[in-house]
């Protein structure tokens, strides 16, 4: 090949090169805000779902939880010593239609533990939908002005 012929050829691979990146930072773009999508969505059920327990986010720290039938806030450590305290006392448990005993406390405790994560959790996510629609909208603009789009 003469100098010029490799010059063109060095150019072309250049320019594919170039074409593969520039694809692939669109696509990635594009699963980052299907991404922001989906939990800009994951956020607006959570508003609905847990609409009543919202307004307790203040306390909902990991260390309470929302009770909805009562619509309150209870402690864990406080509901975990009612537990042992049904357990032990073998008070008739209405969902099992038997006393009582300490699986049953053991197996609500884990479940109340495990809700508290949740609705800290809800909180946190409604609370930066604000936040996550503005990047959305950032993303959106910045892909309409990007010179890689197709």
């Amino acid at each position: 090949m003469n100098g010029i012929g490799r010059g063109a050829l060095a150019l072309l691979l250049l320019g594919v090169v170039l074409g593969i990146f520039g694809a692939a930072h669109a696509s990635a773009e594009e699963l980052g805000i299907e991404d922001l999508k989906g939990r800009i969505f994951d956020a607006h059920m959570a508003q609905h779902t847990f609409a009543n327990g919202l307004r307790y986010c203040a306390e909902l720290d990991g260390t309470n939880f929302y009770f909805q039938p009562r619509n309150r806030v209870l402690n864990l450590e406080d509901y975990h010593r009612g537990l042992e305290d049904l357990a032990k006392a073998q008070a008739f448990n209405p969902q099992t239609r038997r006393p009582w005993s300490d699986a049953d406390a053991s197996q609500r405790w884990d479940e109340a533990k495990k809700q508290a994560v949740r609705d800290k959790e809800n909180c946190a996510l409604v609370a930066s939908l604000p936040e996550l629609e503005k990047r959305l909208e950032q993303m959106q603009a910045a892909q309409n002005v990007s010179p890689h789009k197709n």
